[in-house]
């Protein structure tokens, strides 16, 4: 019996998931250095970040983080509670986004440079982002991002179901 794969078919699966395979739950220390400013970059300019940080509401950063002691713990606790909904467009080295977010962090909390680079430090790939309570103020794109995931995940399934019947 010869089995009849469709190229279309194929071809969705592979970009559902890719796309399942790009998100992420951990914040990088690449990132988290971004904003350090100590690196020449001339001639690379990187690509404009699509969130709007200038927006955001800060207090959960601002609330939690208070100095002039900055302890480690409820700092990092609402850095990660501020910043995991934006963990993707964070760790793309090739936007700005991640300066973007620390000039804004800077500006609001008057916080000391590297404060979060310095104190928030967990595992090899960066922080982790798996069970941080989100933030309602600053949550708007995780909850895009699931819903986006959800919709992948049911047209590939419709897909699948069409290419079986």
């Amino acid at each position: 019996m010869a089995s009849n794969f469709n190229p279309w078919f194929c071809l969705i699966c592979f970009f559902f998931l890719a796309g399942l395979a790009t998100s992420s739950s951990f914040i990088s220390y690449d990132a988290l250095d971004a904003h350090g400013g100590s690196s020449r970059t001339l001639l690379q300019m990187k690509k404009a970040c699509n969130i709007s940080f200038e927006n955001l509401d800060y207090s959960v950063l601002t609330d939690k983080c208070k100095g002039p002691q900055y302890p480690a713990k409820p700092c990092c606790d609402a850095f990660k509670e501020f910043a995991c909904p934006f963990s993707d467009a964070i760790n793309d080295l090739e936007s700005d986004c991640a300066s973007t977010m620390f000039s804004f962090i800077n500006l609001y909390g008057k916080y000391p440079p590297g404060l979060f680079a310095n104190e928030c430090r967990e595992d090899k790939n960066g922080l982790d982002c798996q069970n941080v309570e989100q933030s309602k103020k600053s949550g708007g794109v995780q909850i895009a991002a699931t819903q986006s995931s959800v919709l992948m995940l049911t047209a590939g399934l419709t897909v699948l179901l069409i290419q079986l019947f």
